[in-house]
């Protein structure tokens, strides 16, 4: 089963929580058991996951990866949006989530974040539901 989730970012970088999102994907498939696989089909875009209870994580993910990757580096692109390329492949795409007892298998802290570096734009994610 696959599902699509829109999403509407309002900044050039930013990080949002997708995890509510994604567990009531699980929980509208009635996934007891299984994976889903999150994939950003976007080449400005990423997924990751990482602490959720501390937003000053998001704040320094943020400002270091714009330090490593800044957005004025005397790119060759002629769209000038060579910075949100990298870093999306940096970060990457997909990633795969354990469905254990109808609940994504995260750690206490972690949370599923959209990235945005090219924003603000409307983006899509999709979801593949795999049953066991």
């Amino acid at each position: 089963m696959m599902q699509k989730l829109s999403i509407k970012t309002n900044n050039k970088v930013e990080l949002i929580d997708i995890t509510t999102k994604v567990q009531n994907a699980v929980k509208e498939a009635g996934l007891d058991s299984g994976l889903v696989e999150i994939y950003i089909p976007h080449t400005t875009a990423a997924v990751t996951i990482n602490e959720n209870a501390d937003p000053d994580v998001k704040a320094d993910i943020k400002k270091e990866i714009n330090k490593i990757v800044p957005f004025d580096d005397n790119y060759s692109h002629l769209e000038g949006n060579s910075a949100a390329h990298i870093k999306s492949s940096l970060f990457g795409v997909n990633q795969s989530i354990i469905v254990e007892n109808k609940k994504l298998l995260l750690g206490t802290w972690q949370g599923i974040y959209f990235c945005e570096f090219d924003g603000p734009r409307s983006r899509n994610i999709y979801l593949k539901i795999i049953r066991d």
